[in-house]
This record gives structure tokens, sequence and C-alpha cells, in this order.
């Protein structure tokens, strides 16, 4: 085969560096998105996800201050193509924030699954808008964009700042035989309970943007730390779960769907428990042991 002259090679790399220099321009989808929501990406296991953390709301249940890492902070994960992508998550409102937002969820095409509570005797109540929608991740997040406009929810949201932890992440993670994520006074688990793979309609669901279990606790003072957060799991272990977290001294605060239609069903049931850190941390082990 004939080698090409010096000039030929050279025609063709000027024909070809245009190409590869658009192609190095291309922008990142997703970096649009995280601009029309205002938040920076947060780290999220096969998906992308933007958070909205209510530190506009100082929330009390009982004595306690309910930190946003807590139980406070509402998002929107996206999988799939940029053009082609599903969009959940929650949205968390006041009482007064909730009916515009459900009205502007709706006029703009995004489906409600689910409005309802989450924690229990909180101080301002607050109302949990979950939903779900289809189409060019740029468009929906600019849905989103004009409804989080209706809310409190401060923006711009940036990278989450790392603080010196003042919880003990051994006998968190040790006691729950999971590794998590930590920062200042707050850990947390995502542990995967459902075994089946999920759809919805006639699309396959991430499950771990769908039906992740967040599990959190938050270190108070010395003395004792509060959890709070949601166990996804099929039906048939509804009843054993309720009944771990009962022993444990954990109260369950709903158990409600998020979705509409998936396949399997999934139930999610919320908690809220305040005791010491490792009495905590038994009463939610033998919680998850009771889920699995």
């Amino acid at each position: 085969m004939p080698m090409k002259s010096a000039p030929l090679l050279a025609l063709s790399a000027v024909m070809m560096a245009p190409a590869l220099s658009a192609q190095a321009a291309q922008p990142d989808p997703w970096e649009a998105v995280s601009r029309i929501l205002q938040s920076a990406p947060a780290p999220a296991p096969g998906y992308h996800r933007f958070n909205f953390p209510r530190r506009d709301l100082v929330v009390r249940v009982g004595g306690v201050t309910v930190s946003p890492a807590l139980a406070l902070t509402g998002w929107v994960g996206f999988s799939g193509a940029p053009e082609d992508a599903t969009a959940m998550g929650d949205l968390i409102v006041t009482a007064a924030e909730l009916g515009p937002v459900v009205r502007g969820l709706l006029d703009r095409g995004v489906e409600v699954t689910a409005v309802h509570n989450h924690l229990a005797g909180e101080s301002p109540q607050l109302l949990y808008v979950h939903f779900h929608a289809h189409g060019a991740a740029d468009a929906l997040a600019g849905r989103l964009d004009e409804v989080l406009r209706l809310t409190g929810a401060p923006r711009p949201v940036g990278p989450a700042s790392v603080v010196a932890l003042t919880i003990d992440t051994a006998v968190v993670f040790g006691g729950l035989g999971v590794r998590g994520r930590a920062n200042g006074a707050v850990a947390g688990i995502s542990p995967m309970l459902l075994p089946a793979a999920l759809s919805l309609g006639a699309d396959t669901l991430l499950r771990t943007m769908a039906a992740a279990s967040p599990i959190n606790i938050q270190q108070l003072d010395d003395a004792t730390a509060a959890t709070s957060g949601d166990f996804a799991v099929p039906a048939d272990l509804v009843q054993p779960l309720l009944r771990a977290l009962a022993r444990g001294g954990i109260t369950p605060t709903a158990v409600h769907s998020h979705l509409i239609g998936e396949r399997p069903t999934i139930t999610y049931v919320h908690f809220w428990g305040v005791a010491p850190l490792a009495e905590l941390v038994r009463g939610l082990r033998a919680a998850l042991d009771a889920a699995r």
C-alpha cells in the first residue's frame, strides 16, 4: 500500500484539526443543567443529582433542631442520556408554598407522584412533593428552575463544604455494617434493599435513584443523636420492618408511596428517633436486618 506524501499528510492533519477542535469544545450538557438549576452536582451512584437544602428554614422536632443534611434536602436526579432523560426527586415545601408548587409542576408537564409528610410534629410543618418527568435534561431543568423560584429554597447551591467530624463514624458505620458518607455532625448510608429490577410504564428505572434507602444520623450533643430517613422495601417486609423499628425505640412517621404504577410496588417507611448514638445504631441495624 503506497504511503502518503508529506504534503498529503500535512493536508489531512489540517483538515482533521477543526473537527478535533470542535469535538473538544463540545460543552458538557450536565454543566448546563447545573447552571440552570443553580446547584452544584452532588455525588450519586450512576446518575446526576442536584440538591436543594432548605437552609432558609429553622425546623424543630421537639427540642431537636433538624440539620438540612438529616431530613431537609430536596433534590432532583437525572438518569439516561441528556437528550432523553428520566428525572425524579422531591421538593420540600411549606404549607404556603404547596399549592403554587404543585400547580407549577403540573402546568409544566411534570407528574406529581406523591404529596405527604416525612417527619411528624415538626415546626414549621413541611410537605414533600415527589415528581417524575421524561425529556431533554436541559428542558426539564428549566421547568424545575421555574418551580423552585416559587419556594424559599436558597440558591445557588455550591459544593458541600467539608466540616470537621463531630459524629463517631466508627460507631455508625461499624454498627450498621455499611460504609457511607459523613460530614460534620451528620453521617448516613443509602443501602439498596430491593432485589428486583424496577420499572415504571415502559421505562426501566435506575434503582439507586428511585429506591435507595437513605438512613441519616445527626449527633446532637455528647449524650444524644437523632435519626431520620426512609426504608424502600417490598410489601412483605413492611410489617417486620415496623416491628423492628418500634422495638428499637425508633418511631415510624410515614408509610406510603413515592411513585405511581411502579413494578414491583415499593413501600417507603419513614422514621424518627432520638437516643444515645450507640442505641440508635443498634435499633437501625435491627431494622436493616429485618428489611433484608
